[in-house]
C-alpha cells in the first residue's frame, strides 16, 4: 500500500467512527463487559455478566484511585488472578497525578499498546492535509525517558512515552517516512538527562537542513531545549569543529553511535557560534532550523502559559497539538492542526474507551452523560471505562464542549481539576500546598516568627520555570529573626513536602526550577485585598488566593519583595518503588 493509500485510509477510519458515536461506544462497552465478565471487580458489583449499559450504570460506582488502591495493590504485589481484566496486566504506566504524594499506578495490557499504536497512526495523515511533504525531511523531536521502577510483584511501572521508547514496538519499529528523526535510537534511550540531551541536539544541527519540524511533548520541554543550547553551545561547536565528542558524554553505546555520525565541519561549528553567541535569540529556532515549519507540542491548560516565550524563541511558527492523551487511555486527535492554540479542540475517538461526562455546574445532575449526549458550551469531568481494567474512572479533566465533527463531540480542554501549580508534568494542589508550607514553617519556630500569608505563582518566564511562594511574616524579635540560609531550607522543606512527580521533574531532568521563596514587606497582603476590592470583590468574601496568576497581582506583590530564597539543594527523590 503506498503512502497515499495508508494516509486515505487512515483518514476514512476517523470518519467513519466518527460518524457512529453512539453506536461504538455502546459496541466498546459491550465487548469490555463481556470479555471482562468473570473479573473479581465485575462480579463483586453484582454485573452477573450483563452487558447492558443501564445494568452498568446502576451497578458500577463512580470511583477514584483511591477507591480502588487496594485492587492496584494487589496486582502491584503480584496478584495475577482476573482482578480488574481478564487479560494479564503486562506493566503499569504511571500518572502525573498523585495519591498520598506518589505516582499513581494505572494498569494496561498489551493490547492496550497496539491500541494506542494505531492511534497515533492517526496523527501525521491529519497534519500532511495542511502541510505536505511531512514525508521528506526529519523531525527534531527531543524525547526523553524517565527511570523505570518494578513493583514487588515484578511489573515494570513507567511513564506512558517510556514504556514506548523501551517496548519491542519502537526497537523493531518499521520505517516509515513521517517518522524519521534526528535522534539515533541510543540517545533517546539514554537515561542520563544531559547525556540525552546533548547528543540529540548535536544531531539535530548536523541535520539542520533537513528538519522540517521540531517538537518535544511539553511547551515546557522545548523551551528548556532552547536553554540548554544557550548553555553549552560552545562545547556543541567544539564537538563540530573537531568531530570530536564531548568527554562528558560517557554512555559507552552512546559514544559509539555518535562516533559514526561525528564529522569535522568547521563551516557549521561557525555559523552555531555566530547565531548563538549574541544576545538577540529572537527566531532562533527559524535561523538555525530554516526549514522548519512547525512546532509539535502542549500548548494547551497550563502549557499554555509558555506560548509567548515559545514565539520569541521561533518567530511565531505554528504550534501543533496533535492529541489528548493520559495514561488511562488515549482519548483525542486535533483535526484541526494548524489552528491557534486557543481555538485547540480534540475530537474524542469513541473506540478508545467507554467516555462519560460528570456535568458541572449543574446541581440538578444526577447521572453521568454518554460521550453523543453532551451539550456543546457546557464543562464536564471526564470519567472513563477502559479496555485494561478501569471502570467508570475519574480522570479529573474539566473539559468544555465546543462542538460537533460528525456525530462526534469537540472538547477544549480546560484544566486539571484542583491543580494549583504546574510547571511540567507535575501537579499540585491547594491541600498539597498547605501542608508544605506547614512544614516548613516549622523551621521558623525558634525564630519566634510566622508566617501571616501566603500564595504562590508557577514562574513560567524563568527556564526551566519554577514555583515561587510569597510568604508575609510576623517576626517578634526582628534582630534575631530567621536569616537567609534558614529561609533557604525553607524553601527546600517546601519541596521535600512536596509528592514524588514533582521532586523526580527537580531531580532526574531537572524540568523545574529550585523552589523560590520571596519575602514581602508587611501590609503587602492589605494591599493585594484593596486591589481585589476595587476590582470588584466583596470585602466580606474575601480570602486571600493561594495562587495568583494575573499579571498587575504579580507585579504588585514583586514590587514589595524585600529578600529572596532559592532551595539550596535537590529535594530527596528515589526511583524505587516499594509496596504500593
Amino acid at each position: 500500500m503506498s503512502r497515499r493509500e495508508k494516509d486515505e485510509a487512515a483518514l476514512r477510519f476517523i470518519e467513519e467512527v466518527t460518524s457512529r458515536c453512539d453506536e461504538v461506544q455502546r459496541a466498546v462497552l459491550a465487548q469490555i463487559l463481556s470479555r471482562n465478565a468473570e473479573t473479581e471487580y465485575l462480579k463483586r458489583h453484582g454485573m452477573n455478566g450483563c452487558v447492558d449499559m443501564e445494568t452498568f450504570k446502576n451497578k458500577i460506582p463512580v470511583v477514584t484511585y483511591e477507591d480502588i488502591h487496594s485492587d492496584i495493590q494487589r496486582i502491584a504485589n503480584g496478584d495475577f488472578s482476573p482482578l480488574l481484566c481478564a487479560q494479564p496486566i503486562t506493566e503499569f504506566l504511571t500518572s502525573s497525578g498523585t495519591s498520598a504524594g506518589e505516582n499513581k499506578l494505572m494498569p494496561t495490557t498489551a493490547e492496550e499498546m497496539d491500541r494506542r499504536l494505531l492511534f497515533c497512526i492517526l496523527i501525521m495523515p491529519i497534519i500532511n492535509q495542511y502541510m505536505p511533504g511531512l514525508d521528506k525531511g526529519k523531525g527534531l523531536y527531543f524525547q526523553f525517558i524517565r527511570a523505570e521502577r518494578q513493583t514487588p510483584g515484578g511489573l515494570m511501572a513507567h511513564p506512558v512515552i517510556t514504556s514506548y521508547y523501551k517496548s519491542k514496538h519502537f526497537k523493531n519499529r518499521p520505517y516509515d517516512p513521517y517518522y524519521v528523526f534526528t535522534s539515533p535510537d541510543e540517545a533517546v534511550l539514554c537515561t542520563d538527562s544531559f547525556q540525552s540531551m546533548y547528543t540529540q541536539m548535536l544531531c539535530g544541527l548536523y541535520d539542520r537542513h533537513v528538519v522540517i519540524r521540531m517538537g518535544a511533548v511539553f511547551a515546557s520541554g522545548l523551551l528548556r531545549v532552547i536553554r540548554f543550547l544557550q548553555l553549552h553551545y560552545a562545547d556543541l561547536c567544539h564537538d563540530i569543529t573537531t568531530g570530536t565528542l564531548n568527554s562528558k558524554i560517557t554512555d559507552s553505546g552512546l559514544r559509539a553511535c555518535m562516533g559514526k555520525i561525528m564529522r569535522p565541519d568547521p563551516k557549521l561549528a561557525e555559523f552555531v557560534n555566530l547565531a548563538c553567541e549574541g544576545e538577540n535569540w529572537e527566531g532562533i529556532i527559524k535561523r538555525i532550523w530554516p526549514n522548519t515549519k512547525y512546532l509539535e507540542v502542549i500548548v494547551t491548560g497550563v502549557m499554555a502559559q509558555y506560548i509567548p516565550t515559545l514565539d520569541y524563541f521561533s518567530g511565531g511558527l505554528p504550534k501543533v497539538c496533535t492529541m489528548y492523551a493520559s495514561s488511562e487511555c488515549f482519548i483525542g486527535l486535533n483535526l484541526n492542526p494548524m489552528c491557534a492554540p486557543s481555538e485547540v479542540s480534540y475530537t474524542i475517538l469513541p473506540n478508545m474507551a467507554f467516555f462519560e461526562f460528570i456535568p458541572l455546574g449543574d446541581t440538578s445532575a444526577t447521572r453521568l452523560v454518554n460521550l453523543a449526549d453532551v451539550k456543546v458550551g457546557k464543562e464536564y469531568e471526564l470519567v472513563v471505562t477502559t479496555h485494561s481494567g478501569l471502570y467508570r474512572y475519574r480522570v479529573g479533566d474539566v473539559l468544555y464542549v465546543t462542538g460537533f465533527y460528525n456525530s462526534t463531540p469537540q472538547f477544549k480542554f480546560i484544566r486539571r481539576k484542583n491543580v494549583l501549580l504546574s510547571i511540567d508534568s507535575d501537579k499540585t494542589d491547594e491541600l498539597e500546598l498547605q501542608n508544605a508550607i506547614q512544614s516548613a514553617s516549622e523551621l521558623l519556630k525558634p525564630f519566634n516568627t510566622s508566617i501571616v500569608h501566603y500564595t504562590s505563582v508557577a514562574d513560567a518566564e524563568s527556564i526551566p520555570g519554577h514555583y515561587v511562594i510569597y510568604w508575609e511574616l510576623l517576626t517578634k524579635d526582628p534582630i534575631n529573626g530567621p536569616g537567609h540560609e534558614v529561609l533557604g531550607q525553607c524553601s527546600l522543606a517546601i519541596e521535600e513536602a512536596l509528592n514524588s512527580v514533582y521532586r523526580e521533574c527537580r531531580v532526574t531532568d531537572q524540568s523545574i526550577g529550585p523552589l523560590e521563596i520571596r519575602i514581602v514587606k508587611n501590609g503587602t497582603f492589605e494591599e493585594l485585598m484593596d486591589y481585589a476590592i476595587s476590582r470588584g470583590a466583596s470585602i466580606n468574601q474575601y480570602k486571600v488566593p493561594s495562587c495568583v496568576n494575573g499579571k498587575p497581582i504579580v507585579e504588585l506583590l514583586d514590587s514589595c519583595v524585600v529578600s529572596v530564597h532559592f532551595s539550596p539543594s535537590l529535594p530527596h527523590w528515589s526511583p524505587q518503588l516499594g509496596s504500593v
